[in-house]
């Protein structure tokens, strides 16, 4: 990802309400710097375009989105969490196929929101504190039932979860690189886990960048510093670790 596309990705997420799809996209130039952000947002345009006029909402949304499916294999595959190839193969994780029905619904004005069965992010068609429709993009956009009342996931939870899954994918050493983007990405987020910070520090040490890395580390131990006092001097040690490294 370029300097100006990590600007325009943290102006986008800060913002009142981002839009998601564009910070998908973003988030895939990281992985592909070829990727056109507007490009992608434009392909979401198309599969709107394309909706039937009549019809109940999931029954419309299915005649354009039924083809979007996932399966076992493609949880280790990063592309199932990169928006423009979830638009261009059809496949993808539960939370990138959800993402596109989200915002080809929004684009279609479909009151739509995202939320999620155990370990599974699905869809609701409707309104979420009365009567909706919850759907699984995951198979085809098939109704599903939520056992409580549907918990709403807005805009910077989705996000902070896609990279999350980047992040579970990468956890092998030979791709850390996907790892550190991925977290760095995070950072960027409003309200992210402080546990982020020390997660930085140490995949920096790991691509051989111990100086920022032991920086991070230090900073992170301040933070821990009045809550887990034990805690923050053993990151201490991880940093003057990868301190070591420099001599």
């Amino acid at each position: 990802m370029t300097a100006s596309s990590r600007e325009r990705f943290a102006a986008l997420v800060r913002g009142e309400q981002p839009d998601l799809g564009l910070a998908c996209a973003l988030i895939s130039v990281e992985a592909d710097p070829t990727v056109d952000p507007d490009a992608t947002v434009n392909g979401l345009d198309d599969l709107a375009a394309r909706l039937p006029t009549h019809g109940t909402d999931s029954d419309r949304l299915r005649a354009v989105l039924g083809e979007f499916r996932g399966s076992p294999k493609d949880y280790d595959d990063l592309r199932s969490s990169l928006l423009p190839e979830v638009l261009r193969r059809r496949h993808g994780l539960p939370i990138l196929l959800s993402v596109v029905w989200l915002e080809v619904a929004r684009r279609a004005d479909i009151e739509a929101f995202g939320t999620s069965m155990p370990g599974h992010y699905v869809v609701g068609l409707g309104d979420p504190d009365g009567s909706h429709l919850v759907v699984d993009p995951f198979h085809g956009g098939r109704s599903v039932t939520v056992g409580s009342a549907p918990l709403r996931w807005t805009e910077v939870p989705t996000l902070l979860r896609i990279l999350t899954n980047v992040k579970a994918w990468a956890a092998p050493a030979e791709r850390v690189r996907t790892a550190l983007w991925a977290t760095e990405l995070a950072l960027l987020l409003p309200g992210h886990p402080a546990d982020l910070r020390g997660e930085h520090g140490r995949l920096l040490a790991r691509v051989g960048d111990y100086r920022q890395g032991a920086a991070e580390l230090e900073a992170f131990a301040e933070v821990l510093d009045s809550l887990d006092p034990e805690r923050a001097e053993g990151v201490r040690r991880e940093a003057r670790m990868a301190r070591a490294q420099l001599n």
